[in-house]
């Protein structure tokens, strides 16, 4: 897995999003974009492809597109709908993209990563969540934070591991 950072301008969501799934089609490899507010850590998006992996090995997963279940693991949700969310949208935005290849091609996922930083200004943009929005959109209270033992981006990390129990 290769996380590439920076800052996006989409001025069309649907055209940003063809430009990265015609890199991924011709590498071979899966590429989501996420907005990097919702990101906590590279750890939440490891998560995220180890469960949506998992999910297709078991026949479990909800979404035919490997993406959008990495992107459903990574936003804690069932509902591509309300996944989307942690999606890229219209404007100037922090994003990091994943770029995976699935079997550990490291050379097709270099390949691919480079295409996508053309896509993006280069930018330091994993780990510089917003926490409130994060805490809103994984729904994690001030008591919840109080109690548990670790900080917000460990609630998230959970909120991703427990998905599968919640089906």
């Amino acid at each position: 897995m290769r996380l590439v950072e920076g800052v996006a301008d989409v001025d069309d969501v649907g055209a940003f999003v063809e430009r990265l799934d015609a890199v991924g089609a011709r590498h071979g490899v899966t590429v989501q974009a996420f907005d990097a507010r919702y990101v906590v850590s590279r750890a939440h998006l490891e998560r995220a492809v180890e469960r949506a992996e998992r999910a297709f090995e078991r026949g479990a997963n909800v979404a035919h597109d490997r993406g959008v279940e990495i992107l459903l693991y990574a936003a804690g949700r069932r509902q591509i709908d309300r996944a989307l969310t942690m999606g890229v949208s219209p404007g100037e935005q922090s994003v990091v993209v994943l770029v995976d290849a699935g079997d550990d091609d490291g050379a097709a996922e270099d390949e691919a990563a480079a295409a996508v930083e053309r896509e993006l200004r280069p930018a330091s943009t994993l780990g510089a969540f917003d926490e409130g929005r994060v805490r809103e959109y994984f729904d994690v209270g001030a008591r919840e934070l109080a109690v548990v033992d670790g900080c917000l981006a460990d609630v998230v990390l959970e909120r991703v591991a427990l998905l599968d129990v919640e089906k």
